[in-house]
């Protein structure tokens, strides 16, 4: 598993089970149903073993300060609704987004099925967990989605236009899932910043310094440290101006199109049935020919091989055995939350 936190601290090795019981004790504490602690605690143990640690364990510290604070409700209970122009709409209620995006991407799911296209829109909903867990159930379903995300950005001020230096949108993050080949579905999940913002706030719980060249202080100098972040700093966006452009049009979108962002974001999520077009299983062969072409050929100096995007996940989890290994700071501090509540 790779990680882009350079720590100054040792890891500790936490059983799974053990994760999601700690962290589900801790969501009940803090109001939630015993479905939605287990289902989010599950989700973020999970992205652990994924080798996702910026949407991992590390952010019960995040969710406990947003229930404890108001910002996110922890009785809220998601709805599905037709609006009176015909369009399905999921509302999060200003609850945890985890429980949020698995309902909308069933949604997606059962009306591509019976449309072949599905759009809806998921608002009124915090943090939404790791997209490429609900893009990989949509795409083993034969489904093709497209997820994008946006909104709020007086609320969460984060990456530098390309060319500025002073944060003004979110990581307005793009989700894009496909049947793949033998090796499981293909799922793009990726923030429109060089680094989500959780492995920011991973690199402040585990005192930990950022990788080169992804993050600026106040005055527009690259920095490592975490807290020239929280001073006043800013994320720089992903591949210079494609990465602000794909932010720029996710916040178009999550705000413009989807109309005033509460909680965290507004989200659009297209479905379809890949079925409408070809039969299940000559997009199994065409997809397997052109992945295993790319995994097969030579890689650059650097690198032991060409990879394909959601692959790892998979091979992480696999080669896991169940154990999750935490920055030691973070688990005592998840340890301590779990005392104090």
């Amino acid at each position: 598993m790779e990680s882009k936190l350079y720590l100054k601290t040792k890891r500790v090795k936490i059983d799974l089970t053990e994760s999601i019981d700690v962290l589900t004790k801790i969501f009940l504490k803090l109001g939630c149903s015993n479905e939605v602690s287990q289902e989010v605690s599950t989700h973020l143990s999970d992205a652990n073993l994924c080798g996702m640690e910026s949407h991992g364990i590390m952010r019960v510290l995040q969710y406990a300060e947003q229930f404890q604070s108001g910002y996110m409700n922890p009785k809220a209970k998601p709805k599905v609704f037709l609006d009176k122009k015909g369009i399905k709409r999921v509302s999060g209620n200003e609850g945890i987004g985890i429980p949020v995006m698995k309902i909308a991407y069933m949604a997606g799911v059962n009306d591509a099925k019976i449309n072949g296209i599905s759009a809806l829109s998921i608002r009124d909903v915090g943090h939404t967990g790791r997209h490429g867990a609900f893009a990989d159930f949509a795409a083993e379903k034969g489904i093709l989605s497209i997820c994008i995300g946006g909104g709020n950005r007086q609320t969460w001020r984060q990456v530098a236009p390309y060319g500025g230096i002073k944060a003004l949108l979110p990581t307005n993050p793009w989700c894009i899932g496909v049947p793949g080949g033998k090796l499981g579905p293909v799922v793009l999940d990726f923030a429109t910043s060089k680094i989500a913002g959780g492995w920011i706030y991973a690199a402040q719980s585990a005192n930990a310094l950022l990788p080169k060249d992804c993050i600026i202080d106040k005055f527009g100098k690259s920095t490592r440290k975490p807290e020239d972040y929280f001073n006043g700093g800013a994320i720089l966006p992903s591949g210079a101006q494609k990465g602000y452009g794909l932010a720029l049009i996710g916040e178009l979108i999550g705000e413009a199109l989807l109309g005033p962002s509460t909680t965290e974001a507004n989200w659009l999520l297209v479905s379809i049935d890949t079925s409408k077009y070809r039969h299940s299983s000559e997009i199994y062969e065409a997809s397997e020919d052109l992945l295993n072409e790319i995994r097969t050929s030579k890689p650059a100096k650097g690198f032991n091989k060409v990879e394909i995007p959601g692959e790892r996940e998979r091979l992480n989890r696999k080669n896991s055995n169940g154990n999750i290994k935490v920055p030691e700071k973070t688990w005592e501090q998840i340890l301590e939350l779990h005392k104090s509540l």
